[in-house]
């Protein structure tokens, strides 16, 4: 959208005169039976979020609106308590989610979306600089819960427990905690000082990790069943998919992508064959690509020294060969075009500047081998797509010449060795509404077992999935979510946390509450039923104020071997802070005055100065409002809707 059409919008258009909803023709005159009501709705930042960010809340800490009602404390520091809320890795997440919150920001109406990501990572960033931790439980609840998997599931699963008094123990096969985060993506993408200090905090309030320990294996699920009180499985999607040809079998250099990666960060795979060729389009086949072209290849290989032999852990590299790397070829291919591959657009274009070659729009037909068996090319064809299945183009077959192939189209779990009765058929688990595994009372799932999907979707599984072992334990199961199921403001949470609480009401029938110091004035939460949408807010309100964005550090072709340091420059202080005044609000009154301001009855005024919260900013005398509507037409976050009165 240009600067011209975002600053020229009218919420009318000229010769309007008739109103779309039967409902609007209550109107009589200059006058109505309407009055303002003041709507919470959840902005569509964190209804695209799958962790369930209260964005909009720590935006208003950043904006400065939102201030800490703890003496002292910085907004950084209250901006951190909110965010942790929800999830517990700001900083990892600021770095590597795709940020779908960005996508369904509203403000991409007006100029471009606030930059979320980088005040996430500012935040989190900020937070681990000063040894923030996470709160402990208040108290013990007695009950034991197990967490299977160390991943962005599993600990997130394990914070929430933890912080609601529960025992928590997690369990991880690898010999240290991360899952995806540690294992399927590279070091200069996520640091790993700042993931260890991530999950550190989490450990540091009474979290047990137990590592190199395979359930099913060294521990029964029946002995899971007997020791603890509620089981949530995070085991992820270990296992890599391969190309769907019948040569891929039996072809010594073709693995996938997640065995690929996970040699890699485990440090045993020091450099790769000198051409090499990945199948997909998503996030991982870029970090498998760029990762082949930063290792490097050597000219003279021993047999046991061969990739395929390291990723399946026959031996490990010496680290001592690295002197010897040369640069590597390597190719990304994908069934999609370009601009529609799921690859995020940063993560493509900063492989294609440090020389991966990218062909979009093509599918592999068959693997050209050599007599000794081994794959020497990849034959490819062109195709269309019809929905998610190729269609070839015929006539149009070609060969990439290759050393290795890699394979990184889609994961599965790994549910063998006496974890088969939780399988689905599929390689995955089962779960219902609450994220209870079907059949199983005490057994909870989440992540990437249930749908491989996102980081942050697996860390939103591991936060629901706690509430709903929390309310089990409880005694009162959850039998289903919210529509919009995420971590919302709470105006009576606002309202007790500054000891502003409403006075206890007698549970009487009562009419006329406005004045009533028992009611919450004329406030109704939607929260968790509806998403607000542009067209509800007064985007005439907002100039024209282009997003932020990070600086990154761009290497080239021929200064990608061996580099691996980090490519985001986080936000200053004052970037994050502006970040947070473009935030547009969206279903929460950010105090604007307009209301207060274009009222023609001096209806709407300002509550008092001790009264005054998050969300409790103007008020309404209704003996003096005519229904007019102008509140609500000015109002630029949406928070201002009418409703039917006496």
């Amino acid at each position: 959208m240009t600067a011209e059409k975002a600053l020229n919008y009218r919420r009318y258009e000229e010769g309007e005169s008739t109103w779309d909803d039967f409902q609007e023709k209550i109107f009589q005159a200059g006058w109505s039976h309407k009055c303002p009501t003041y709507v919470h709705r959840t902005p569509p930042c964190q209804g695209s979020c799958p962790s369930g960010h209260d964005i909009r809340g720590w935006l208003a800490i950043a904006r400065g609106m939102d201030k800490s009602p703890v003496e002292g404390q910085t907004w950084q520091e209250y901006a951190f308590s909110r965010m942790v809320e929800a999830n517990p890795f700001p900083s990892v997440m600021g770095r590597v989610c795709p940020a779908p919150c960005e996508d369904g920001c509203n403000r991409n109406e007006v100029d471009d979306h606030i930059g979320i990501n980088g005040v996430e990572q500012y935040v989190g960033d900020w937070a681990i600089e000063h040894k923030l931790a996470l709160p402990k439980p208040v108290k013990e609840s007695g009950k034991k819960i197990a967490i299977i998997g160390g991943g962005p599931g599993g600990l997130s699963a394990a914070w929430h427990m933890r912080r609601k008094g529960h025992a928590v123990t997690v369990f991880e096969k690898q010999a240290k905690l991360g899952g995806m985060m540690a294992f399927g993506i590279p070091g200069y993408r996520v640091p790993r000082d700042i993931l260890n200090a991530e999950i550190q905090r989490i450990l540091d309030v009474g979290v047990i990790a137990k590592t190199g320990v395979k359930i099913g294996k060294d521990i029964t699920i029946a002995q899971l069943e007997k020791d603890f009180d509620a089981i949530f499985w995070a085991v992820g999607a270990q296992k890599g998919r391969g190309l769907f040809l019948d040569a891929w079998k039996d072809t010594a250099n073709c693995i996938s992508g997640v065995a690929f990666l996970e040699a890699f960060n485990q440090g045993r795979l020091h450099y790769t064959t000198k051409k090499v060729v990945v199948v997909g389009g998503g996030d991982t086949s870029i970090d498998v690509a760029s990762v082949a072209r930063r290792l490097g290849h050597i000219t003279t290989m021993a047999e046991k020294d061969r990739p395929e032999a390291i990723v399946l852990g026959h031996t490990a590299h010496d680290v001592a060969s690295a002197a010897q790397r040369e640069g590597v070829k390597s190719v990304l291919t994908s069934l999609f075009p370009l601009e529609k591959m799921t690859a995020s657009e940063r993560e493509r274009n900063d492989a294609t500047r440090e020389g991966v070659e990218i062909m979009g729009g093509v599918m592999p037909v068959d693997i050209i081998k050599d007599a000794k068996g081994r794959a020497t090319a990849l034959r490819m064809c062109k195709c269309t797509m019809n929905g998610m299945t190729p269609v070839p183009v015929e006539g149009t077959e070609f060969d990439i010449e290759c050393d290795l192939i890699v394979s990184a189209i889609g994961q599965m779990g790994d549910l063998a060795d006496g974890l088969e009765a939780l399988d689905n058929g599929k390689g995955f688990m089962n779960i219902t509404g609450v994220y209870q595994v079907k059949g199983r009372e005490k057994h909870f799932a989440g992540g990437d077992i249930v749908r491989p999907h996102l980081l942050t979707t697996a860390i939103g599984h591991g936060a629901i999935a706690a509430e709903s072992m929390d309310h089990m334990l409880a005694g009162h199961p959850d039998e289903k979510r919210p529509k919009v199921d995420g971590h919302h403001f709470n105006l009576l949470e606002e309202l007790h946390q500054r000891g502003k609480d409403p006075q206890q009401y007698s549970k009487e029938a009562v009419r006329g509450t406005a004045e009533a110091k028992f009611a919450v004035h004329n406030y109704e939460d939607r929260s968790s039923s509806q998403i607000i949408a542009h067209d509800e807010l007064f985007l005439g309100h907002f100039t024209y104020d282009p997003v932020q964005k990070r600086k990154e550090k761009h290497i080239g072709a021929d200064e990608v071997l061996g580099n691996f340091e980090e490519r985001l420059v986080a936000f200053d202080e004052e970037q994050a802070k502006h970040e947070g005044e473009r935030c547009m609000s969206c279903g929460m009154c950010f105090e604007c005055d307009n209301c207060v301001i274009f009222c023609p009855q001096d209806a709407v005024y300002r509550v008092k100065k001790d009264e005054k919260t998050v969300g409790r900013y103007v008020a309404t005398d209704y003996k003096k409002c005519i229904g007019c509507h102008v509140c609500r037409d000015v109002c630029p976050t949406g928070y201002i809707q009418m409703g039917l009165g006496e």
